[in-house]
């Protein structure tokens, strides 16, 4: 799939799960591995020659009351390291192709609230902060502060 950086972004393999999981410090190896198998979500990968540097996960929205055409990032991560390098606006643009492709004409994430660069970066790609929608979540031993933001794909 092509991109609008030098980067690579591809659906992802259960190969790919490890490296995944490596960028995801939140989830094993295991759980992409599932999630890639299944299709839930659908999941691209961001490569540098040979290396995986992010993953995005999308699909219909998880929320409950959303209609069919809404979709969602479940997860976008690009590893430290490749940060600010225009991955992440990559893997965007893949996403957002494949829920268009899906019929979705508006889209949703969640974000922690004190996760300004996640913020700032979704604000510039379009997307407004939906300030009823913050919640708090278990986030393992913790709890965070989370909310949503929605743009439209077109």
């Amino acid at each position: 799939m092509p991109s609008t950086t030098n980067y690579e972004v591809r659906s992802a393999t259960p190969r790919d799960a490890k490296a995944i999981a490596e960028i995801d410090v939140n989830a094993s190896a295991a759980h992409w591995r599932e999630a890639i198998e299944y299709c839930e979500p659908q999941i691209y990968v961001a490569l540098d020659g040979a290396q995986i540097v992010g993953f995005v996960g999308f699909d219909r929205s998880r929320d409950k009351g959303t209609p069919p055409t809404t979709g969602e990032i479940w997860n976008i991560k690009v590893s430290p390291s490749h940060q600010g390098k225009g991955i992440g606006l990559a893997l965007w643009d893949a996403a957002r192709e494949g829920l268009l492709e899906e019929g979705c004409s508006t889209v949703t994430l969640w974000l922690p609230l004190g996760n300004e660069r996640a913020l700032r970066f979704h604000e510039l790609a379009g997307f407004k902060r939906e300030m009823n929608s913050i919640k708090t979540v278990p986030r393992g031993v913790t709890r965070i502060e989370e909310i949503r933001l929605k743009r439209a794909l077109t």
